[in-house]
Parts: structure tokens; C-alpha cells; sequence
């Protein structure tokens, strides 16, 4: 996502091979990404020779919690504070006295604010300042 995010705007679609070859993944791998990818509404493909993958809006419009989310699942480390997976932990006494439980919720909050305040438009100026 991030190499689509740095393509030229209106630009031709990108083909898969050449998405793998830059985010060296294997095809396969990057086959099933970017069809959950596209099934989410995140990209558009195109199919025939001259088709690929292009981002179906803009890159600072589409951030990397949103990606996360799609592709790993849940950003919480633990099911008991997940805001979409919730689960009770089955060793719990009481989630309402429960210091782990408070910890992984601040981080599940740090984490989602971080990944979802980035943009893909953002992290791909971080690889060019990192560069």
C-alpha cells in the first residue's frame, strides 16, 4: 500500500508483479492481500494487459489503522479489549479489577491513535526524509 500510495496520481494502474517485486512478497501472499485490500474498498484493480492496482482514493485519505485492521485484524493485543473482536479472557476473575487488562487498553488506545493519525501520504514522506 505504501508503494501504491507513492504512485503518480491518474497514473496507469500497477501490475502485481511489479507490486511484489517492490514490496518483495511473493505473489501468492500478495494475491490474497491485495483481493481483501480491494474487497474493503481501498483499491480498485484492472483487469487485461494493461491492468493492476491503483488506490481507490487519495493517499492522505486512507490511513495505516484502516490497512492494519483489514489485512492482521483487531489492533488490540488481547481479545478482552478489543473494540471489534471483543472477547471475555477465560482466566479472568474481573475485567473491572484487571491491571493487565487496563495496560492493554492504553496501549490498544496509543496504538490506534498513531496508526490511525498516519496516512499512507505520511508514511511514504517518512521513507523520503528517511532516505
Amino acid at each position: 500500500m505504501i508503494f501504491l500510495g507513492g504512485a503518480p496520481v491518474g497514473g496507469p494502474p500497477i501490475p502485481m508483479t511489479r507490486i511484489a517485486a517492490e514490496a518483495n512478497v511473493p505473489r501468492k501472499f500478495l494475491e490474497l492481500i491485495l483481493a481483501d485490500l480491494r474487497e474493503s474498498g481501498l483499491l480498485h484493480s484492472h483487469r487485461g494487459k494493461m491492468g493492476g492496482y491503483r488506490l481507490s482514493r487519495p493517499s492522505h485519505l486512507i490511513s495505516l489503522g484502516e490497512i492494519i485492521r483489514i489485512i492482521e485484524g483487531p489492533l488490540a493485543l488481547v481479545p478482552c479489549v478489543s473494540r471489534t473482536a471483543y472477547q471475555p479472557c477465560l482466566d479472568c476473575k474481573s475485567e473491572a479489577d484487571c491491571a493487565i487488562r487496563f495496560a492493554m487498553m492504553r496501549v490498544r488506545d496509543e496504538t490506534a491513535r498513531i496508526l490511525d493519525g498516519t496516512s499512507l501520504a505520511d508514511a511514504n514522506a517518512e521513507d523520503l526524509a528517511a532516505a
